[in-house]
């Protein structure tokens, strides 16, 4: 399968994998249903060569019987793939693409990859088997939205989604880019939560000139963040500023997966307390 989109190893999937795959291309539990000779000729629009004419026999194991016989040709099971991602293939029916591409991911996540189309333009892209379990953010889990401790609605939203493009990051094994936007989130809700709470916190800056240093020190000051949140916020902060190159070049520790997954650990472990702290939070 490929790393990103187009190089090939030698990669094979799992037989229930492939087993998977071919109930999508057949299209039971209610997925785009195929008959056996759209199947076929679903096989040609992706690509392949020498498709066998459909025999008769029942659908789902004879597209399972084509996919097993190419499981050593990775680049034939990625045109699979790939076309199941296409809009193309769903032009009557467009609301099922995103269905069928869930289904997908479900447990080609196990494989370490994952479909996606941004644009229209399906891709496979490596991904952390971990996503596939509920607890891979660490064990201090999120228990709330940034709609939950921030009034200002465009700013909870925005907020919001840069917390869904950490986890795009981590997804694709981006982990200095999904620290990076972490603290960027820190910081963000932290402004944002002065701001709305107590503005006289921001003391002579102004809320363009304050730092995520100051914003951390201020938050602890006020009970806002428990000693821990505190404590480790500021090495979250020294992840963040990574976004500068040098400062990472001046390190001889690389983030990794686990580095990460503390660093979300501590953004959880802050929210949670602002949340516990928030003014009109039931006591």
């Amino acid at each position: 399968m490929t790393q990103t989109h187009s190089r090939q190893d030698d990669r094979t999937l799992d037989e229930n994998t492939l087993e998977e795959l071919a109930r999508v291309v057949a299209g039971d539990d209610d997925l785009l249903y195929r008959r056996g000779f759209e199947i076929a000729a679903f096989l040609k629009r992706a690509g392949w060569q020498e498709v066998p004419e459909y025999d008769g026999q029942y659908r789902r194991e004879w597209a399972a019987e084509l996919l097993m016989a190419r499981r050593d040709q990775p680049a034939e099971i990625e045109k699979v793939l790939l076309r199941l991602a296409d809009p193309r293939e769903y032009l009557e029916e467009p609301g099922l693409l995103t269905e069928v591409v869930t289904a997908v991911n479900t447990f080609l996540i196990h494989e370490g990859y994952r479909l996606e189309n941004p644009g229209g333009s399906p891709r496979l892209v490596s991904c952390d088997p971990a996503l596939a379990h509920p607890t891979h953010y660490g064990s201090a889990e999120l228990k709330v939205v940034m709609a939950d401790l921030i009034a200002d609605e465009a700013m909870a939203e925005l907020l919001q989604w840069r917390l869904d493009e950490a986890r795009t990051c981590y997804a694709n094994g981006a982990h200095v880019a999904a620290i990076i936007m972490l603290g960027s989130l820190m910081e963000g809700v932290l402004l944002q939560t002065v701001v709305e709470r107590d503005p006289s916190l921001l003391g002579r800056d102004s809320e363009d000139s304050i730092n995520l240093d100051r914003l951390i020190k201020a938050c602890h000051r006020v009970g806002w963040l428990g000693p821990d949140a505190e404590k480790f916020s500021h090495e979250l902060r020294k992840y963040r500023n990574f976004v500068h190159p040098k400062a990472e070049a001046r390190q001889s520790h690389r983030p990794d997966r686990d580095t990460l997954a503390i660093c979300w650990q501590v953004v959880n472990a802050a929210l949670n307390d602002l949340a516990d702290t928030h003014p009109g939070r039931a006591r």
